[in-house]
């Protein structure tokens, strides 16, 4: 392993090396066009290029140089594990919070993922990300073992004004306590009453409280004792297309609420 490491540390130690790889597993290029495209010195090129040739990872033909197999193999691998750390970077902050067991996707596809966070003055931003996605999409889908009282606000406004569809999974505990309160009944009895909206009751277990807002999945991340702490989402297709299979599953084997199921006072 420590030959394989002492590659990798010599690729690592210069991004140039990496950049250089990269550009021409892709296609053949002349010097001349490696330091357009890098901003690197006639020098730093030359010294690559031999470091290269060494070790077989390029090729010259006439003026122009290309990667070999093997250097097209070494560029995948690098390209492939900065996407990684691009990753790990990205989630760095909240990944004790990612209830990594319930997402059953590859975490990498959250490489281009919007990370939101509270901070001082934005201390409810989480919920105010998934806000405004509530207010942009015409198709809403959700489950969840939460559902606040702003978001069932902007669903309920927009579907009684015939501008969204809404279907919702929730746990029994999540109706139950919107159920318990006076105003919030009110709200979730006119958000049945219209014909774009449908609510089912879970008796699973429900670990997470996933939006899909048109086309985009959003994540809400609390810690252990159920506090938010920040929320992620993504429009990547294999995120969503978890996202589609998961809330169907929960969908088909939960039980409609009726309007008639909650206390009014």
């Amino acid at each position: 392993m420590e030959a394989e490491l002492e590659e990798i540390e010599f690729l690592a130690l210069s991004s140039n090396r990496v950049e250089i790889l990269q550009l021409l597993s892709k296609e053949a290029r002349t010097r001349r066009a490696l330091a357009d495209a890098t901003g690197a010195s006639q020098a730093t090129i030359g010294r690559v290029l031999q470091d290269f040739e060494a070790r077989s990872w390029i090729e010259r033909d006439g003026r122009e140089y290309v990667a070999t197999p093997t250097g097209r193999l070494v560029a995948d691998g690098v390209t492939e594990m900065l996407d990684v750390f691009g990753v790990e970077r990205k989630l760095r902050a909240v990944a004790e919070y990612l209830p990594t067991d319930a997402l059953a996707f590859d975490l990498t596809y959250l490489a281009d993922a919007t990370v939101t966070t509270p901070s001082q003055t934005r201390p409810n931003a989480p919920v105010q990300r998934v806000l405004d996605l509530l207010r942009d999409a015409d198709r809403v889908r959700i489950f969840s073992h939460a559902f606040n009282e702003q978001s069932l606000s902007v669903i309920e406004e927009r579907t009684t004004a015939g501008e969204q569809r809404f279907e919702g999974v929730f746990s029994r505990d999540v109706v139950d306590a919107l159920a318990a309160e006076s105003g919030l009944s009110r709200r979730l009895g006119s958000l049945l009453e219209t014909e774009h909206a449908e609510v089912r009751i879970s008796e699973r277990e429900m670990p997470l409280a996933v939006t899909v807002a048109d086309e985009v999945v959003h994540v809400l991340l609390r810690d252990e004792n159920g506090v938010l702490q920040a929320s992620i989402d993504s429009d990547h297709p294999a995120v969503r297309e978890w996202a589609d299979e998961t809330f169907s599953q929960y969908w088909r084997e939960a039980t409609p609420l009726d309007g008639s199921d909650l206390r009014t006072d």
